[in-house]
């Protein structure tokens, strides 16, 4: 049998792009989908996280690991907290959709850009690359651009309007060592920033795959 992986959905224009990563880089896992998508409606009504949006996820996460996961991996980057929780009360590898990206951001510089297209995501997601850096001992630097408009036009099945207002912005960020792609929806817009900018472009599916494949052994059987 190969591993269990729960996803943990809270929009479904997340799914497409951690489904192709895992196709590509680890087809042998077993994936689940579990998606709540009033959790990203809810979360967009909160300035700060609240401690029932908190709860809620992390019954979502019990749920998840009470189908045998092996690992769960989240796919919202609004919910910095209740993952930690999250993780804290479960015996499997628990990741933050940005955790792997943020080491490989720092691996290539100290000026780091980021292009986010849901607002509310990018205050715990600042919170968690601080405290990275700061477990790190680095003094790299965020500078983050939200694309406004973006994220909605993707929810209506316009993808290629979405990539090319977050391509036209990252001429922004050229100045950085870096740019990460924020969430997993923006990863469909690799290409396009690439063609903008000559620094390089980082995406979150595909370092998390990479993460939790080595946290949890990746072999099938």
């Amino acid at each position: 049998m190969s591993e269990r992986i729960v996803l943990l959905h809270a929009t479904p224009v997340a799914m497409q792009p951690i489904h192709q990563s895992f196709k590509t880089l680890w087809p042998e896992a077993e994936l689940v989908n579990l998606l709540d998508d009033g959790l990203t409606l809810d979360r967009a009504r909160e300035t700060d996280l609240s401690a029932n949006l908190i709860d809620r996820f992390v019954r979502f996460g019990h749920y998840g690991f009470s189908l045998g996961a092996a690992g769960i991996l989240v796919t919202c980057s609004a919910f910095g907290p209740a993952i930690d929780k999250m993780a804290a009360e479960l015996p499997i590898p628990v990741l933050k959709p940005n955790e792997a990206m943020f080491r490989a951001a720092l691996q290539q510089g100290k000026r780091i850009g980021m292009l986010a297209t849901f607002a509310p995501a990018v205050i715990t997601m600042t919170e968690e690359f601080n405290e990275f850096v700061a477990e790190s001992g680095s003094d790299a630097t965020l500078k983050t651009i939200v694309v406004d408009d973006a994220i909605d036009l993707l929810r209506q099945g316009d993808a290629d309007t979405h990539n090319r207002l977050i391509a036209a912005r990252a001429h922004e960020l050229a100045d950085c060592d870096v740019i990460m792609l924020a969430h997993f929806s923006t990863s469909r817009a690799m290409a396009a920033v690439k063609e903008n900018v000559s620094v390089p472009v980082l995406s979150a599916p595909d370092a998390a795959v990479n993460l939790m494949k080595s946290q949890t052994g990746g072999t099938s059987c």
